[in-house]
Order: C-alpha cells, then sequence, then structure tokens
C-alpha cells in the first residue's frame, strides 16, 4: 500500500517562509508527477502546483512568483518552498502523486500564517 509522508508544515508570522516535503512511503514506489494542493476551512481544494517526472512545473496564480515545487528524485520527494506568506496562505496542505499510473494523496499537513 503506497502512503505519502508530508512533513514542514507550521505556524509562521505573515512575510515567513517554509518547506513542505512529500515522500512515498517505500523507495520502489517512484513518484511520476508530484503536485500540492491545499484547502482552507470552510473552502474547497484547490490546486497549487504541480511537476512532471522530467521537471516541468505549473502553478496557480495565486502562488505564482512566491511558491516553487521541486523535486528530488534520488530521494523520491517532492518539495514545496513557500516564501512571502500570506494570512490567505492559511490551510491544509496535501500532496498528490502518480505512482505507477495511480493517484495517491498525504494526510495533509497545517500551514497557519499569522498576520
Amino acid at each position: 500500500q503506497v502512503q505519502l509522508v508530508e512533513s514542514g508544515g507550521g505556524l509562521v508570522q505573515a512575510g515567513g517562509s517554509l518547506r513542505l516535503s512529500c515522500t512515498a512511503s517505500e523507495s520502489i514506489f517512484t513518484i511520476n508527477i508530484g503536485a500540492w494542493y491545499r484547502q482552507a476551512p470552510g473552502k474547497q481544494r484547490e490546486f497549487i502546483a504541480t511537476i512532471t517526472s522530467s521537471g516541468s512545473t505549473n502553478y496557480a496564480d495565486s502562488v505564482k512568483g512566491r511558491f516553487t515545487i521541486s523535486r528530488d528524485n534520488a530521494k523520491n520527494t517532492v518539495y514545496l518552498q513557500m516564501n512571502s506568506l500570506k494570512p490567505e496562505d492559511t490551510a491544509v496542505y496535501y500532496c498528490n502523486a502518480v505512482i505507477s499510473l495511480r493517484r495517491y494523496w498525504g494526510q495533509g499537513t497545517q500551514v497557519t500564517v499569522s498576520s
């Protein structure tokens, strides 16, 4: 059973930075396409960023220029570097990955940005 393990969430002041990580539970489960989503209280889950196996990236307009998605294939890990954080970035952030043609979700990690 594939599990995505997320880490790096927490509490930060506005203008600060955090880096989220997402790793597959077993090294044999190679992440093909990695992505991040978030869900704020009372809102639908929304797309943040995605990265393909070749490193091509795509971002939601709301985070473009502030967030960077990257990957370390040797560690089978996808990262989300979040800079210039705003209170409206407060949400549960979810890793999403395509592994062996199936899509999996992480358990979510809370990011809280105080004003």
